[in-house]
C-alpha cells in the first residue's frame, strides 16, 4: 500500500526562479540532449546569448559579433551599446528584467520574455558577463545562477557586451559541442542580417543578398527553373524559385529566429504566392500544382510575436491579414516584370497539373488493389495512439518501427508498447527510387503501403507517427535497406526528414555477461570495457535483430532507447549524396569503396 503523505501547508513549496529553471529545464530550453542534435539545449543557450547581440545590430549598433569556443566554454562579444552598468547583474539574474519590455527600445526582438540570458546563467556552472560603456566597465561572475563576485572600473575597451558560459554538467550530464551545428546557425544569422559579420573561431559568416543567398546555398547544384525571386519590403523579406524536385521546401524566420516547424507566416506566404500566380494567370490553379517543386524562404519582423513554445519553433501570431496581400502583390509585380520567368513558372504549374491528372488514374488503381487486401495495411501492426491525436497526452511518443522480415518484426511486436509503438515489416529490399517519378510509389506495393501507413500521401498534416524509426540489422544488407528507405523518403517526402521525424534505431552489437551481471554493448570499445570490468564473462555477437529475444529487445525500445536522428545539412548535400550512392555511377562508387576499404582481422 502506498505511503500516505499529509497534504497540508508543509506540502506546498515555493521555488525561486533560478531553482525553477534548473528543476524544470524543459520549460525554458526544450530538450537537454548531449549536443548530437542541432536542437539540443546547449545550442539553445548559445542562441539566447547571440540573440541579445543580434538585437543590438538590428537597432543599428555594432556590425560585428565575435564567438569563440574552447572546450566546453563559449564566449560571445558584441559591439552594441552594452547593458546599462547599474542593471548588469539584474539583467542576467532576475527573471522578467530587461529592456525588451520597452517598445521604444526594442521593437522587433526574439527574446521578449525576459528569461533567455537568465536561463543561460542558471544552467551554467560558470557564467561571466561584462558591459563596456562610456569609458567604464562592470563585470560579474556567477556559478549556477548565484553571484560570486563583481567589479567596476575605467576601461578603454570598445562599447558592447561580453558573455562567457559553460553548460553545467549537473544538468547536461555528458555533452559535446559540434562546430557544424554552430556554423549552421551562424549562417542563418548572416542571411537574415545583411551587413552583419559573425566570426566564429576565425571563420567569418556574412551575406550580401540575404535570403537569396540562403536559397542558392541550400539548392546548390540542383537546376533552378528560373532565377531566384527576391523581395524585401519593410518588415518582410522572401525569396523563392522552382526546381524539379518533389514536394515543397521552406525556410521561415521571425525576428531572426528559425521557425523550423513553420507557423502562420509560412502558411500566409504559401497562400500569397498561390493567389499572386492565379491572379496573374487568370486561372484557378490548385495549390499543390503551384507548390510542387517550390523552394521558398520568408523572414518577418513582428512586434510581440506569439510562439507555440519557449523554444520558438512555430509562430502562432495572426499575420495572414496583412502578410498575404504583401506577398500576392509582390509576386504579381514580378510576374509582369519578368515575362520569360513567368512563362517558365506557368509551364511548371501546367506540367504539375498534367502529372497530377495522370497520377490520379494510377492512384485509383493502387487503391483498388489495396481494397482487395481487406481494409488494413499488410505487414503493419498498429498502435492505439497516433500523432494526429493531438489531444492525447502521449501523441508525440507515437512511433513506427520499419524493420526487415518477420523474425525481427516478431520480436518488436511482442515487446513493444502497444499504446504508442507500431511495427511495419518489409519483405526483402525495397525499390531504389532514385531517378524515378512519383508514379513508382503507386506501382510498387511495398512503397505504397509504407506511404499509407504513415498517412503522408497529401503532405505531413496527416502524419500518423511522430517518429519513423528504421530498425535494420547492423550488417551490409541492413545498411543497404536503410539507404533504400532513406532514398524513398528523401526523394518524395523530404520534409519528413528535414522536420526531424526520421530516426535510426541503435541496437547492441554484443552481449557481455557473467553470473553476476549482463552488459549490452553498442561498439567494440564498449565491449572491451565490459570485458575488463566483468571477470570471466562470455561474449555474444548479435548478427541480426532477430537473434535478440523479445524479453531482451524490450529494453532497447523502452525509455532508454538509443536513436540517431537523420539530419539534413542542406538540400544540395542531399542531391549530391543520393546521386553518388544511389545513382548509376557504379564504377565511381566501386573506386570509392576500394579506396576507403578497411581490412582487419576477423
Amino acid at each position: 500500500m502506498a505511503k500516505q503523505v499529509a497534504y497540508d501547508e508543509h506540502a506546498i513549496k515555493t521555488l525561486d526562479p533560478l531553482q525553477h529553471i534548473r528543476l524544470r529545464t524543459g520549460m525554458y530550453i526544450g530538450r537537454l540532449g548531449d549536443g548530437s542534435h542541432v536542437a539540443d539545449g546547449i545550442y539553445v543557450l548559445l542562441k539566447e546569448v547571440i540573440d541579445n547581440a543580434l538585437d543590438e545590430f538590428i537597432l543599428g549598433f555594432g556590425k560585428r559579433i565575435e564567438i569563440r569556443r574552447q572546450g566546453a566554454r563559449v564566449e560571445v562579444r558584441d559591439y552594441g551599446r552594452g547593458i546599462p552598468l547599474g542593471k548588469l547583474v539584474d539583467c542576467v539574474s532576475k527573471i522578467n528584467t530587461g529592456g525588451k519590455y520597452n517598445d521604444d527600445v526594442y521593437q522587433f526582438s526574439v527574446g521578449l520574455n525576459g528569461v533567455g540570458t537568465k536561463a543561460v546563467n542558471a544552467l551554467s556552472c560558470f557564467f561571466e558577463v561584462a558591459s563596456f560603456r562610456d569609458g567604464r566597465y562592470r563585470r560579474a561572475v556567477f556559478e549556477r545562477g548565484r553571484l560570486l563576485r563583481e567589479e567596476e572600473g575605467a576601461s578603454d575597451q570598445p562599447t558592447g557586451t561580453y558573455v562567457a558560459f559553460e553548460p553545467d554538467p549537473e544538468i547536461f550530464k555528458r555533452f559535446e559541442w559540434r562546430d557544424e551545428y554552430i556554423a549552421k546557425r551562424l549562417r542563418y544569422y548572416a542571411y537574415l542580417n545583411t551587413g552583419l559579420q559573425l566570426i566564429y573561431n576565425g571563420q567569418v559568416f556574412a551575406s550580401k543578398h540575404g535570403l537569396k543567398d540562403l536559397l542558392a546555398a541550400e539548392i546548390g547544384e540542383e537546376p533552378m527553373l528560373y532565377d531566384i525571386v527576391h523581395v524585401k519590403e519593410g518588415r518582410v523579406e522572401f525569396a523563392f524559385t522552382h526546381t524539379n524536385a518533389y514536394g515543397e521546401s521552406y525556410f521561415s524566420f521571425v525576428n531572426g529566429q528559425y521557425t523550423n516547424d513553420g507557423g502562420t507566416h509560412q502558411s500566409a506566404f504559401r497562400e500569397g504566392v498561390l493567389k499572386g500566380v492565379n491572379e496573374y494567370a487568370g486561372k484557378n490553379f490548385a495549390g499543390e500544382d503551384v507548390r510542387e517543386g517550390f523552394v521558398g524562404a520568408i523572414a518577418i519582423k513582428l512586434q510581440d510575436p506569439v510562439f507555440e513554445s519557449q523554444t520558438k519553433n512555430k509562430l502562432g501570431s495572426e499575420v495572414r491579414g496583412w502578410l498575404v496581400p504583401i506577398v500576392k502583390e509582390a509576386v504579381e509585380r514580378w510576374l509582369h516584370a519578368e515575362p520569360e520567368s513567368a512563362r517558365k513558372l506557368l509551364d511548371k504549374v501546367a506540367a504539375n497539373e498534367r502529372l497530377r491528372t495522370e497520377l490520379a488514374k494510377i492512384k485509383k488503381e493502387a487503391r483498388e488493389r489495396a481494397k482487395s487486401v481487406a481494409l488494413r495495411i499488410p505487414k503493419l501492426t498498429d498502435c492505439k495512439v497516433h500523432f494526429t491525436d493531438k489531444d492525447h497526452p502521449r501523441h508525440e511518443e507515437s512511433s513506427l518501427f520499419i524493420t526487415e522480415g518477420d523474425s525481427a518484426g516478431g520480436s518488436l511486436v511482442q515487446c513493444r508498447d502497444v499504446e504508442t509503438q507500431a511495427v511495419y515489416r518489409i519483405r526483402g529490399k525495397p525499390l531504389n527510387c532514385y531517378g524515378l517519378g512519383k508514379e513508382a510509389i503507386y506501382k510498387n506495393e511495398e512503397l505504397y503501403h509504407i506511404m499509407c501507413a504513415l498517412g503522408i500521401e497529401n503532405g505531413l498534416d496527416g502524419l500518423r507517427y511522430n517518429r519513423v524509426i528504421l530498425a535494420t540489422d547492423a550488417d551490409v544488407d541492413g545498411m543497404h535497406i536503410r539507404n533504400l528507405l532513406l532514398t524513398f523518403f528523401l526523394r518524395f517526402f523530404e520534409e519528413l526528414v528535414s522536420r526531424g521525424h526520421v530516426h535510426i534505431l541503435e541496437t547492441p552489437l554484443f552481449r557481455v555477461r557473467n553470473k553476476q551481471a549482463t552488459r549490452y554493448c553498442y561498439s567494440e570499445a564498449e565491449r572491451d570495457r565490459a570485458l575488463a570490468e566483468l571477470k570471466g564473462a562470455e561474449v555474444t555477437r548479435f548478427k541480426g535483430l532477430g537473434e535478440i529475444s523479445p524479453a531482451e529487445f524490450g529494453q532497447f525500445i523502452g525509455p532508454q532507447m538509443r536513436l540517431t536522428e537523420v539530419d539534413i545539412e542542406s538540400m544540395s548535400e542531399v542531391t549530391r549524396a543520393l546521386d553518388f550512392y544511389m545513382g548509376k555511377n557504379t564504377p565511381e562508387r566501386k573506386r570509392f569503396i576500394c579506396d576507403h576499404l578497411i581490412v582487419g582481422a576477423v
